[in-house]
């Protein structure tokens, strides 16, 4: 067994490989880039060093960088995470040039699968089920759209040379091919750059389900059975779990012994995932094999008891399987649910700012597991991908993981910008995932139930908020007092006290967005606490407000907690395992408030111009395509907002834009 290990990697992958690598004793390093410096991977590793600038090209994806780091530090061994370099055969190759264990399989086993047309091929030769379609080498347009329109509509789009949900279109009709051909290519050259693509069946109700597979170099190959991956949002998977709920015994054996022979077909070793479709016959077609750690790996953890990356790290020193195939067994059921830095309610725009709150569920070794790679005041950059963490929860069966998994969820607490708690929660408690209804159209199916309109905040959670801003004030005012010459002036009293009379006071409130709906709490001071004014009537309420934003309540003689949290003038209320995300308006600061910006279509966040489908002085219609703009490797489109004109295209194509800025002049008509 080596004894230092790098990581070529960061976030919670690279957390995750560093626990399992200290507990085996090994020492390990960590690389980062300069946006990383002060990464959570950074503090956890024995060593450190930088690789090069924040773009994942100049640091994350330089092989001569890691090489060097590997040299400078006397790591014997290299892991790569998943994304980046780990499946990249030229890394493969340079880690053994070097006398470095590289922790995945052969390059030549990455080369087999790394093209998704060739993978295709070498499989159909191992009797391995495939979707219809085409998998062949010429790209002409021509022939693409010829063998769309044989294997008839709708079609699939998929960039041949990655995964992720990168270069994935679907085509409905012949009409839209064109464009989503064009949009495949764009995101596949981009994210891999390389732009072929396939061409499949798009079958319309499917599951997803996925094969976990371990190989030696002894020539020995087991499966960890299955998960289910099909609830995705854009084709990446939002919600996994283990065992695929409802699978027929006999159809996973089949599905094991077929993972298993793609493994041996390319002399396979390590760690890997065969990706299926499951149609709702029990047919199964190979999409793609994954030549890494997935993921989502946790929930096969959870069902066996196997920690998965130290069967990497022996499997990669030379050793044998752990197991055998008749000694592994599913023990009840993990789900994994993925906490993004995005707004559902927006197309899952992708989020970039900083983590002013973060509080996970505690972690319980069996029941609750939290991996992640950021702590309270991280930053989440445009840099790369948006991921805050992965919750995982194991229990004896599916209900009794589905209880605990909304349990889970009502106690994490992000704060600072936008993410997809509340999304995973509708997805939780949905009628149809407790019935297990799952396929891979699940969110697109049941949109209106998990992204509904957004409502207005309840009164009592506008008292809560209020209250904590007054808790918050009257401690900042005492701990100002106390530090004073004249700690006992009534002018630093700030319980309201009037002689002979009620102070009375309002707060407003505003909810988050353009437009936003103002709300006045108004309210009284009374000994000991607070008289709100609601629609309902009074109430009396008193609270207490922790350092650590922990809110205890009694309000109309009903005693709760909750946790609230101020940044600047916007305050967080998280409370019943829903998040309320207000701004404090004030006089002064609102006076000075900028005007509206009506005729500006503005970048919802950094990135980078990638097409512009109009020129200035362009008549569009509502909805029409004006620009592209690609950020956190993903294409958002600028649509125009109604009817119009298009004054100004103020940026072109490959440059650079800054979160807010003015794309395109427009005037309604």
């Amino acid at each position: 067994m080596f004894t230092t290990l790098l990581i070529a990697n960061r976030g919670e992958i690279a957390c995750r490989v560093i626990r399992t690598a200290k507990r085996m004793g090994l020492r390990t390093v960590a690389v980062h880039s300069d946006a990383d410096a002060g990464a959570r991977h950074v503090a956890m590793a024995d060593m450190a060093v930088n690789i090069g600038p924040a773009p994942a090209r100049d640091s994350y994806l330089r092989v001569d960088a890691i090489l060097d780091a590997a040299r400078l530090t006397g790591a014997q061994a290299i892991h790569p995470g998943y994304g980046f370099l780990s499946e990249n055969a030229a890394f493969a190759d340079a880690c053994a040039r070097a006398g470095l264990v590289f922790v995945g399989p052969p390059a030549s086993a990455i080369r087999a699968m790394g093209g998704k047309s060739k993978a295709k091929a070498l499989m159909e030769q191992a009797g391995v089920p495939l979707v219809p379609g085409y998998h062949g080498e010429d790209q002409n347009p021509d022939l693409l759209k010829a063998e769309a329109d044989r294997i008839g509509y709708p079609v699939l789009i998929k960039a041949s040379a990655g995964g992720g949900g990168k270069g994935m279109k679907v085509a409905a009709t012949a009409a839209e091919f064109a464009d989503q051909l064009a949009s495949a290519k764009r995101e596949a050259a981009s994210s891999f750059g390389d732009d072929r693509v396939l061409i499949e069946r798009y079958l319309t109700r499917p599951r997803h389900v996925e094969i976990q597979v371990f190989a030696d170099s002894h020539g020995d190959c087991v499966y960890l059975f299955e998960r289910d991956c099909s609830i995705q949002r854009r084709h990446q998977k939002v919600v996994e779990e283990a065992p695929a709920p409802s699978m027929d015994p006999a159809i996973r054996r089949r599905m094991g012994e077929a993972a298993v022979a793609a493994a041996q077909a390319i002399g396979y070793v390590g760690a890997g995932t065969v990706e299926f479709l499951l149609d709702e016959d029990g047919s199964f077609y190979f999409m793609e094999m994954n030549t890494r750690l997935q993921v989502e790996h946790p929930v096969t953890e959870m069902i066996t008891g196997q920690d998965l990356v130290e069967w990497q790290l022996r499997i990669a020193a030379g050793g044998k399987l752990p197991l055998g195939q008749e000694d592994l067994a599913i023990d009840g059921h993990a789900i994994e649910v993925r906490l993004y830095a995005e707004d559902p309610a927006k197309g899952f725009l992708p989020q970039t700012g900083r983590l002013t709150h973060l509080r996970f569920p505690a972690e319980d070794g069996r029941h609750v597991r939290v991996d992640t790679g950021v702590r309270a005041g991280d930053a989440i950059s445009i840099h790369y991908d948006p991921m805050i963490a992965k919750l995982i929860v194991w229990d004896r069966d599916r209900p009794a993981a589905v209880r605990r998994l909304c349990r889970a969820l009502a106690e994490t607490e992000i704060a600072g910008l936008n993410a997809n708690v509340g999304f995973l929660s509708a997805i939780a408690a949905h009628p149809a995932f407790l019935a297990a209804d799952l396929d891979t159209r699940f969110i697109e199916r049941h949109q209106a139930d998990l992204l509904p309109e957004a409502q207005p905040v309840p009164e009592d959670a506008l008292a809560l908020a209020t209250l904590g801003l007054l808790l918050d004030r009257n401690a900042r005012m005492a701990a100002q007092a106390r530090g004073s010459n004249d700690p006992y002036s009534p002018w630093s009293r700030s319980d309201g006290w009037r002689l002979n009379d009620e102070a009375h006071d309002t707060v407003t409130l505003r909810e988050p967005g353009e437009g936003g709906a103002e709300h006045a709490v108004k309210l009284t001071y009374v000994g000991g606490g607070y008289r709100f004014h609601l629609r309902e009537g009074e109430v009396a309420v008193r609270g207490e407000l922790g350092t650590d934003g922990t809110l205890v309540t009694e309000m109309g003689g009903v005693r709760s907690m909750a946790t609230w949290i101020r940044h600047g003038s916007d305050i967080t209320l998280f409370r019943a395992g829903r998040t309320h995300r207000l701004h404090l308006v004030e006089p002064l600061a609102s006076a000075a408030a900028e005007a509206g910006a009506g005729g500006r279509l503005t970048a919802p966040m950094p990135g980078k111009v990638i097409a512009v489908h109009v020129a200035d002085g362009a008549v569009v219609e509502k909805g029409q395509p004006l620009i592209v703009l690609e950020a956190m490797k993903m294409e958002h489109a600028i649509k125009a907002p109604s009817a119009g004109t298009v004054t100004r295209i103020r940026f072109q194509v490959g440059e650079q834009v800054p979160d807010g800025a003015e794309l395109v002049g427009f005037e309604a008509t």
